[in-house]
Formats: C-alpha cells, sequence, structure tokens
C-alpha cells in the first residue's frame, strides 16, 4: 500500500497507481537511523522507490535530508537500518550496489581545471564503463544533458547551470538504474531551474530518481512522490497529486453556459455542495475519489447545459506544507 501518512496517520482511499503496483522496486530504505555523537540526524527512516519515478525528499535545511542521501549512496554508513538498491543489499555488497547508482552531491564533484569531455571519461572510467562504450557512453550523455557544444571547455569557464549540467552528466554515465541528486537546482537562476527541471523528468522517465529539495515547488513541478523529513523522522509521504489536496476539500470550478437549477446540480452523485458564482459559474464541492466532474460533464452533454470549463480546485502548495510540518517557514 502507498503510504500517506502525518505523524502516524494514514487517511483513507490512499491505493497505489498502476504503475506503482507494477514497476520493479530498484531502492528501498528500511529504518535507516543515524546519529552524530549523542544527536539522531536521521531517525528510522523507511520507503521505496520505483522505476520510472521521482521522489521528492522535501524538509527545511537541516532535516536531515542530505545524511540520507549519502547513507543511500553508500558513502555514509547508517548505524542501523537496511539498504537494497536494485536487490543487492548495499551494506554487505557496496561495489555491486553501488555501480547501479549514479549520484550527484550538494557540491558537485568536479575538477574545475578539466575540459567537459576529459572529466565525463575520467568519470566513465571510475565508473567502469568498458572501454569500447566510451565513445558511445559519452556521446550520448553529452547528448541527453544538452552538453554537446562544450566538450572542448574547461569547466570552470561555464555557467553554474551548465557546470550542473556536466555534475549530472558524470552521475549517469554509466546507466545507473538509480540516480541520486541533492539539491540540484540550488543557486541557479530561473531559465537554468526550468532546464535542469526538464532533464531531470526526462531522467525519471528511463530512470529512477530521488531528490533532495526544501523548494515546494520542486515537488509541483517534477516529482511523482514526496517524503516530507522534519528533524530527522519521514512525517509524510504521497503522491505530489495527493498532497496538494491534502486536508483539501476536493472540487472544481465549472461553467455552464445553460445551467439548470442548482437543485439538479445538488443531485449529481457524489456533490456535497454547490455555490453559485455567477449566473455561468459553480464552485462544487465533492465527496473524496468520487467520479462527479466526469457525471457532470456526461449529463451536461445528454442534457444541453453547454459545460465550457471545469477547474480543479487546489489547495497553496506553500500552505499544504504548512499544515503538514506545523511551520510558518516554507
Amino acid at each position: 500500500m502507498v503510504r500517506a501518512r502525518i505523524l502516524g496517520y494514514i487517511p483513507p482511499n490512499s491505493q497505489p497507481s498502476k504503475h506503482r503496483m507494477t514497476a520493479p522496486v530498484t531502492l528501498s530504505a528500511r529504518n535507516l537511523s543515524r546519529r552524530y555523537g549523542s544527536r539522531d540526524i536521521v531517525q528510522n527512516v523507511s520507503f521505496e522507490l520505483r522505476h520510472g519515478e521521482v521522489l521528492g525528499l522535501l524538509g527545511h535545511n537541516g532535516a536531515g535530508k542530505s545524511t540520507t542521501l549519502q547513507m543511500l549512496t553508500g558513502t555514509l554508513s547508517p548505524h542501523a537500518g537496511e539498504i537494497d538498491i536494485c536487490g543487492i543489499d548495499l551494506l554487505r555488497h557496496p561495489e555491486q550496489a553501488k555501480a547501479c547508482i549514479g549520484y550527484l552531491p550538494e557540491t558537485p564533484p568536479l575538477y574545475r581545471e578539466m575540459r567537459v569531455d576529459d572529466y565525463l571519461l575520467f568519470a566513465a572510467k571510475l565508473h567502469r564503463v568498458s572501454k569500447n562504450r566510451l565513445p558511445d557512453a559519452l556521446a550520448e550523455t553529452k547528448q541527453r544533458c544538452g552538453l554537446e557544444e562544450c566538450g572542448k571547455k574547461i569547466i570552470a569557464t561555464l555557467s553554474k547551470g551548465y557546470q550542473q549540467r556536466v555534475g549530472i552528466a558524470q552521475a549517469i554515465i554509466h546507466r545507473p538504474q538509480v540516480i541520486v541528486l541533492d539539491e540540484p537546482t540550488v543557486g541557479l537562476d530561473p531559465a537554468q531551474i526550468r532546464e535542469i527541471r526538464t532533464l531531470i523528468r526526462e531522467l525519471g522517465d528511463a530512470h529512477s530518481v530521488i531528490l533532495s529539495t526544501h523548494l515546494l515547488s520542486e515537488v509541483e513541478n517534477i516529482c511523482d512522490r514526496v517524503e516530507i523529513m522534519q528533524k530527522g523522522r519521514l512525517i509524510y509521504g504521497d503522491s505530489s497529486a495527493r498532497m496538494q489536496l491534502y486536508g483539501h476539500q476536493p472540487g472544481f470550478i465549472v461553467t455552464l453556459l445553460s445551467p439548470p437549477p442548482l437543485s439538479d446540480i445538488e443531485d449529481i452523485a457524489g456533490v456535497e455542495s454547490v455555490e453559485a458564482l455567477s449566473a455561468t459559474r459553480f464552485r462544487i464541492l465533492h465527496a473524496v475519489d468520487s467520479s462527479t466532474g466526469a457525471i457532470l460533464l456526461a449529463l451536461a452533454a445528454e442534457r444541453g447545459w453547454q459545460a465550457q470549463q471545469l477547474t480543479p480546485l487546489k489547495g497553496s502548495i506553500e500552505d499544504i506544507y504548512t499544515q503538514i510540518t506545523g511551520s510558518d517557514a516554507a
């Protein structure tokens, strides 16, 4: 079952999507914990990542996101817990498991005095890409990351956005099944952020991607699912779409150019309230997981109500995040 939890509460009607039920699990973390001295930085963190999925690890700075990603990639050992990468136990068989991972830390591991091509070939060799596949791996990775014109350039001369692309390129050049990105858009300008987000979304179609972020727009724009961390614990997990409905009465605004009496709309299955915003626009609230919108559109076509527009109601992602975390900070 897909977890949709808030401080231990699992709401009803939280069913897994067809994709999530059928796609193979590529990463599984169970009860991960990590301490620094006597301080618990990460406590009992558990979740799964499936093929073709982009999972956002959301939380304030200091919530434990980077520490969690470092454990998932084998750069930091957990004090307790288990990690499987593509069915391989990371702690028992680190070399085999790490071969399935591509990792971009918060600070990209770039040798800025190197040319892009030289650096990516170096990264490919570190990932044990075979010699006869190096030219194809380099060309393919540069194409995917939009670096075709940058091969001969010194990394230090590139903009921060293109340096971030190089960082992502080194993480995917060996075709890993799992890609881990720590704050991949921090410090970029709006245009660069859009480009990197598009790239991440494309990577999510062919791989599994987990990224940490404290940017709410990141979740809204590119993540299929979200896990929220607070003080080292996971306090919420669900699909991005359902998160946007958290604590929110489902409904929509519909335009009917030839509307019926309000009582006819109120009689539609699932309708809980109807409010006339104008002579032709109505706000309709309905039961969770009902098919009220589809039923209304079918009736409108049948009875000549001339439905012109139906817009689902959504809560503000900032307001939802504040509800979940109990914090005024975004």
